[in-house]
């Protein structure tokens, strides 16, 4: 609420401390740490600069194998590092990289591994770190997607070398703009914290060349008021999640996702894919739901391996990509927020019945 909001800008205001650590910020750094149930977080401005600066803070130079099915800023992160991506696979129910695809794709020039939780779906964790401790190689995930997500074992924000959430404004947890990265150790996260303030030390101490990526104040007060709304934001988004599966399970055509690996579920997306015996194709059941003013997105579409600045690499070749290509043409995510009206899902599901009736 906004009446929430502005006593703490008012104190913000009224402090002059706006960025650097201050109180807010170090309040949500602790909140978080206890919330995702990890010891060591670093606030940053946006996940795209904390995967940048996990790739510093662990050395990685050379190629990464990552997915192709992401955001775009999962691999732009590597190139800004001048590091090469490599693209392997996706398993075909969690859409999450597939472990039996990694050890084919390393060479002498591996350096790390970078897989996306992909919708929350947790990596077959167990699977990637055991190729990662036979060759070596330090893993980054890209967690953007699962904020709030356990598996058997606890947080999915545990696994890993480091892991990167995004806070932007579309997420299940936002800070209008904001990120996290999760080390697994104190001295990671000294370094990384080094990392995201220019490198500085102290006042006049600099022992490498980071970057600007801190949070400032009024990012870190927003998530500290979010915080304490998430058990009711994640019941709501699952009241939803619930209604499109009761609305869309016997909708011929129409495939949705279940949840793959996940014990606590965040319903941060709501995908369906498009299959070859529904009577509209899957562009057109796109454009049909938003003349109808209904704004899905083809998320991801295409795959970031057909990019241009990326497709001459050999490990773009959608042929060796099969399953990733598949699910780039079929899927839609529909609508899914917590303030989103049930009468709007319904509405939502009726227009797909509806094209599916013809």
């Amino acid at each position: 609420p906004l009446s929430e909001i502005l006593p703490s800008l008012e104190a913000i205001w009224e402090s002059g401390w706006l960025s650097n650590g201050g109180p807010f910020h170090q309040e949500l750094e602790r909140e978080l740490a206890e919330f995702l149930e990890v010891p060591h977080v670093s606030l940053f401005c946006n996940a795209t600069v904390a995967l940048i600066t996990a790739q510093q803070a662990l050395a990685i130079e050379g190629e990464v194998i990552t997915t192709p099915y992401s955001f775009v800023a999962t691999t732009h992160a590597l190139h800004w590092m001048r590091n090469t991506p490599v693209f392997v696979d996706v398993e075909p129910d969690s859409l999450s990289l597939d472990p039996s695809k990694i050890e084919a794709a390393i060479s002498d020039r591996t350096a790390a591994i970078m897989p996306l939780h992909c919708y929350g779906n947790t990596c077959d964790v167990a699977a990637i770190d055991a190729i990662a401790q036979k060759y070596g190689l330090p893993v980054i995930y890209d967690a953007c997607h699962s904020f709030g997500i356990t598996d058997g074992g606890g947080s999915v924000f545990r696994h890993g070398d480091v892991s990167v959430a995004s806070f932007h404004a579309t997420k299940v947890f936002n800070t209008f703009e904001g990120g996290l990265l999760v080390s697994r150790s104190e001295e990671m996260k000294q370094r990384v914290d080094h990392l995201k303030n220019f490198g500085f030390v102290d006042e006049t101490k600099v022992i490498e060349p980071g970057m600007n990526g801190k949070m400032s104040e009024f990012n870190a007060m927003v998530g500290v008021h979010q915080l304490k709304y998430m058990p009711e934001v994640l019941a709501a988004r699952g009241v939803r999640d619930q209604l499109y599966r009761r609305r869309l399970d016997a909708v011929a055509g129409i495939q949705c996702q279940n949840p793959i690996r996940q014990h606590q579920r965040n319903y941060a997306y709501f995908p369906i894919f498009v299959q070859d015996d529904f009577p509209l194709s899957r562009d057109a059941l796109y454009e049909h739901l938003k003349v109808h003013g209904i704004f899905g997105r083809r998320y991801f579409y295409p795959l970031i391996s057909e990019f241009p600045m990326y497709a001459e690499l050999a490990s773009s070749d959608v042929r060796g990509l099969p399953v990733a290509l598949a699910a780039s043409r079929q899927v839609i995510c529909l609508p899914l927020y917590p303030d989103l009206a049930l009468t709007e899902v319904e509405n939502i599901c009726d227009l797909i019945e509806g094209a599916a009736s013809g």
